[in-house]
């Protein structure tokens, strides 16, 4: 999976609303349907008859998110919509490794987060044929190799570890 798309996707997720937790207690109020615009009243029709009974984070959530849809153009919404459609062909075990390493994400502290996001980027600016070489490169190496190469990594720059894979039973 193209890395990219994944990060995008993870946003997209933080902003379409993933399933609230429960709410804790002081959490902000939700929106009542009526004090949404048309044009996002519009856009979750679907959700109209159980729109109070959605826990606030979540209506939040999906407001932030019809608000964002309606200021894009034709064309990132072109974008968006084949993304959405990518998530949800992606296996369902795919799809939860990538929320625990948003999870993840969301949890380090800005800075790193800005760490990371520079690391990406300078990643992204390498010619295809050097990205190539990296990702085999890194396949090729036995699971020895790649932990000393994190912890000569985590020497030189210090960052939290991402999860674990998980291991099959």
């Amino acid at each position: 999976m193209n890395a990219r798309w994944a990060w995008i996707v993870i946003a997209w997720l933080a902003v379409a609303g993933l399933p609230a937790m429960a709410e804790p207690a002081g959490s902000p109020p939700g929106i009542a349907w009526d004090s949404l615009s048309p044009e996002q009243q519009q856009l979750l029709a679907k959700h109209a008859g159980d729109w109070s009974e959605l826990p606030p984070g979540r209506q939040q959530a999906m407001a932030r998110g019809a608000e964002r849809w309606l200021a894009m153009n034709p064309e990132q919404q072109a974008r968006a919509r084949e993304r959405w459609q990518r998530w949800q062909e992606l296996p369902p075990k795919q799809r939860e490794r990538i929320r625990e390493r948003w999870s993840w994400f969301s949890d380090l502290p800005p800075a790193e987060q800005e760490r990371l996001r520079d690391s990406w980027r300078r990643y992204q600016a390498l010619p295809p044929e050097r990205r190539q070489e990296l990702r085999e490169r890194w396949r090729q190496m036995t699971p020895a190799e790649r932990e000393r190469l994190m912890r000569e990594r985590m020497q030189r720059r210090p960052m939290v570890a991402p999860p674990a894979p998980r291991r099959r039973p």
